[in-house]
């Protein structure tokens, strides 16, 4: 963020010139086809499907994915990709995650996949019409998900699936579903990746989660009830399961923290809007101390976690491992979307407690990134555990 929080960065940090039309194409459809339908579309709990399908039509929906597209081209820092994921969730964060949780769904095909594999399902996913679902979470192994119970049992040229698979994000409307289920009693090498087309047999979606934000993306539980999965269809190695998740969660949650960037910037802007208008003792609030002290330090915070997670993407376009880094980025930008957003709340006093601001909303959804990919307390001990290795 350069200038003012109503500024428009159409030179994104440490992008080169040309990713800058790029970034003018995405700031302008968030204002013309976002912006204006975000409220009602919340209200009302309505999936907007044909958002992401004008996002697929415009190169974005598989944008970390662009040079497999079209091998002409250089692939897309993720510098880039995440800084497109921030612009968007600044108008609608559903529709920023629900980005985010597609391509956490690609990864584990795209990185781990046999050139078969990819022969097959590559296009399809990438073209922009289809849309996927990652299922790791069940409703006794969330936070500890190496403990998951759904089973995969070999039964000639396919598995057999059981099990429940709990809070996934784009469930009963995604096409595509990449699925853990534990092939053996091994607590950590038992667990094999499978992806599971959406009209397979067997897989029954649950009614859609009530949920206190991002009402607009459906979260559902899945119940997978002898759903055969050919062979052919599991992803990497049997056993190999639970480090392919571990490896494609990196990626995510630099893209949480990428959204809590962009949800805390527009929960600032309007703080620091509202502040300039309103008056108090003949004076506009933001020239009382409490408040001006308290903006900045919510851009400061803001400045500072969109500082963590470019850096962590650096890395990870370097080839580095960014386990303990994207842990950092996701623990520091959630934590500060959830006092921004407080905080905005606070500075607008009893508008901010009403619906007919959109400050309320913002605290609401900054929760879910607290705890989506892991919580920040498991974040908490993954950096913990890094820190031990080099004492």
């Amino acid at each position: 963020m350069t200038g003012l929080p109503g500024t428009s960065r159409t030179k994104r940090d440490g992008c080169s010139d040309e990713y800058s039309e790029l970034f003018i194409l995405i700031s302008e459809f968030t204002h013309d086809q976002l912006e204006s339908r975000v409220d009602l579309g919340e209200a009302n709990s309505t999936f907007p499907r044909d958002i992401f399908l004008e996002l697929g039509r415009m190169g974005v929906l598989n944008l970390p994915y662009s040079h497999v597209i079209d091998p002409q081209t250089p692939p897309v820092p993720y510098r880039v990709s995440l800084q497109v994921l921030e612009e968007i969730a600044s108008s609608w964060l559903a529709i920023a995650v629900g980005l985010s949780v597609h391509h956490l769904a690609c990864a584990p095909l795209m990185n781990f996949g046999t050139s078969e594999q990819l022969s097959v399902w590559q296009s399809w996913i990438l073209s922009g019409q289809a849309l996927g679902a990652y299922c790791l979470s069940e409703p006794h192994s969330g936070s500890d998900a190496a403990a998951l119970s759904s089973t995969a049992v070999r039964d000639g040229d396919f598995y057999i699936l059981n099990g429940t698979k709990s809070w996934i994000t784009h469930g009963g409307v995604a096409d595509f579903y990449t699925v853990f289920a534990r092939t053996s009693p091994l607590k950590d090498s038992g667990i094999s990746c499978f992806f599971i087309l959406a009209d397979t047999p067997g897989l029954e979606f649950g009614k859609p989660e009530s949920k206190m934000a991002l009402n607009a993306s459906p979260t559902v539980n899945i119940d997978l009830q002898n759903v055969r999965v050919p062979v052919s269809n599991r992803i990497g190695q049997e056993g190999e399961g639970f480090a392919i998740a571990l490896a494609s969660l990196d990626v995510g949650r630099l893209g949480i923290a990428a959204c809590a960037v962009g949800l805390a910037h527009s929960a600032l802007r309007i703080a620091n809007s509202y502040s300039q208008e309103r008056m108090a003792f003949d004076h506009q609030i933001a020239d009382f101390q409490g408040i001006g002290f308290m903006l900045a330090d919510m851009a400061t915070s803001i400045y500072a976690s969109r500082c963590v997670y470019l850096d962590a993407a650096g890395l990870l376009d370097s080839g580095e491992s960014i386990s303990q880094e994207a842990a950092m980025a996701k623990l520091l930008s959630t934590d500060t979307a959830m006092a921004v957003t407080t905080n905005a709340v606070q500075v607008l006093g009893g508008n901010g407690y009403t619906s007919g601001y959109r400050a309320e909303r913002y605290m609401r959804e900054a929760k879910v990134l607290q705890i989506v990919e892991g919580t920040n307390q498991i974040q908490r001990v993954i950096i913990s555990r890094e820190l031990r290795k080099d004492p």
